[in-house]
């Protein structure tokens, strides 16, 4: 199965770890990867990383903003999708968060994620995609896809980030 969780409001990542917290909940083996946001020590972070062990994998460089670094980032993201490759075969869920953002930006390519989405599928793996910017090719593709629309956020008063909220 091909799950999304898209949408320009908050709870993408969310989604995606609660999607990975009842799968182990039900003794299927997950594996979770995080495109474009560093190690922060955000909250799910710190969680999964407990949970799951060398099956979560921290592999972004923070969000893609200039130009000028886009071969750290494209290298990045080459490297969580080779680890994704070498994880789906013995994962019953694979989650890639903010892989439509990686996407989008061209990151990856949609070729790259074809092929994943292929092997997934032979190998019998869910696979769970986050991010904005969902392409009409994959929305056709998926199984399951959830859109969190955004009607009210602090930041639009000034507020600042908070631990366990935003991060």
């Amino acid at each position: 199965m091909l799950i999304i969780y898209t949408g320009d409001g908050k709870g993408k990542t969310s989604a995606a770890a609660g999607q990975a917290l009842r799968a182990l909940g039900q003794g299927l083996r997950v594996s979770f990867a995080q495109l474009i946001k560093s190690d922060v020590q955000a909250g799910e972070q710190n969680v999964l990383r407990q949970l799951l062990g060398e099956d979560f994998f921290i592999g972004g460089r923070g969000f893609f903003i200039q130009e000028k670094d886009r071969a750290a980032h494209t290298q990045a993201a080459q490297q969580v999708l080779a680890w994704a490759r070498k994880r789906a075969p013995a994962s019953d869920l694979l989650v890639l968060d903010e892989a439509l953002y990686a996407l989008e930006s061209g990151l990856l390519t949609e070729e790259e994620l074809r092929a994943l989405i292929e092997q997934c599928r032979r190998e019998n793996t869910h696979l769970v995609l986050s991010g904005r910017g969902l392409p009409e090719w994959l929305a056709r593709e998926a199984d399951l896809v959830t859109s969190m629309t955004l009607v009210k956020h602090p930041h639009d008063a000034g507020a600042q980030v908070r631990p366990g909220i935003e991060y």
